[in-house]
Formats: C-alpha cells, structure tokens, sequence
C-alpha cells in the first residue's frame, strides 16, 4: 500500500506536467526549456522531493540539444569498436540494451553503423540496414525501429534516458542519411 502512497504523492507535485513539459521539449528540441524545467526541478527538490530520474532526464534533454547541433553540421560521433557486429564499418553509437519483446529478454549492445542498427547479444543478432528502415520511434527510454517488412523491426530498451534520446537522433540522421544516398 505505501507504493501506492509513494506514486500518488509523486503524481501530486507536478510530476507529470513536468514530463509533459520534458517529452514537448524534447519533441521540438526547445533549447530554452532547459531552464524552466531546470527551475521547476528545484522548487521540487526544495520540497523535499526525489528527482533522480528527472535528473537523469533533463541531463540527456541537454545531451540530446548538444548532439543535434552537432547533426545540423552533419557531424556524427565516431565510435572505435572492434566488434564483429560493426563488420568494419563506421560506429556512431554503442549503448547497453535489452530486447524486452524477445521471450529471453536478451541483453546486449545496441550498434548503430553507418550501414546499420544492430543487436550484440545473446542469440541471433538481428540487424536493420538503413535503406530498409521506415521509422526510429522514441518512447521513453525504449527504441523502436521499424523496417519495411510487417514483420521487420526492433524495440530495445535503453538503460538510460541519454542513451535512448541520443541513439534515436543518431538513428534517424542516419536513416535520412540513406535515403539521400539512394
């Protein structure tokens, strides 16, 4: 029952408006949001509040910010890995994931290539190239990618907010990337 206590106190102090004013900002990259949701975080934990996860969030809002400026230049983050999974190709992106979908759970790396966005993990490492990727969808700290195929596609579960907001940019310069190449 104090669960439940826990969640409705939480709800209570602006939780959710702050999420919604985090995902808006994050939706339309709004560099002046930081602030505000900066400020409303600390009249929270003046409260008395715990905010390690909003924390956490508005860290990556800020990392994600950096990258995409770093991506309007056409500037990727290069990645040294050897892999096997990279194949020698470029690595822009390499985080700890979990495939919550698979019946095993697996965990692993995500690998996001020039090429490609792959699984390193247990069992068969499925990859998805590019040119046959429709859509990389951000939904919390979760990836989706969707290839043409009905059946084709992926959701990996990130272990951090920075991870899961930075992949998604990566993914999605490196899908339009491809489309531009085709």
């Amino acid at each position: 029952m104090r669960w439940f206590g826990f969640l409705r106190r939480r709800r209570g102090n602006g939780h959710d408006e702050w999420q919604r004013a985090w995902e808006h900002a994050v939706d339309g990259l709004d560099e002046s949001a930081s602030s505000r949701l900066d400020a409303a975080l600390t009249a929270r934990r003046a409260a008395g509040d715990d905010l390690e996860m909003e924390d956490e969030m508005l860290q990556a809002l800020h990392q994600v910010l950096a990258l995409e400026r770093e991506l309007a230049r056409d500037v990727l983050p290069h990645i040294e890995t050897a892999h096997r999974v990279a194949a020698g190709e470029r690595c822009h992106f390499s985080a700890p994931v979990a495939m919550p979908d698979d019946p095993a759970q697996p965990t692993g790396r995500l690998i996001l290539t020039a090429g490609r966005a792959a699984f390193a993990g247990a069992g068969r490492p499925p990859a998805l190239p590019w040119h046959a990727t429709r859509q990389v969808i951000r939904a919390g700290r979760d990836l989706i990618f969707v290839g043409a195929g009905a059946d084709d596609g992926f959701r990996f579960r990130c272990n951090s907010f920075p991870d899961a907001l930075c992949g998604a940019a990566i993914a999605r310069h490196l899908m339009r990337a491809a489309r531009v190449r085709l």
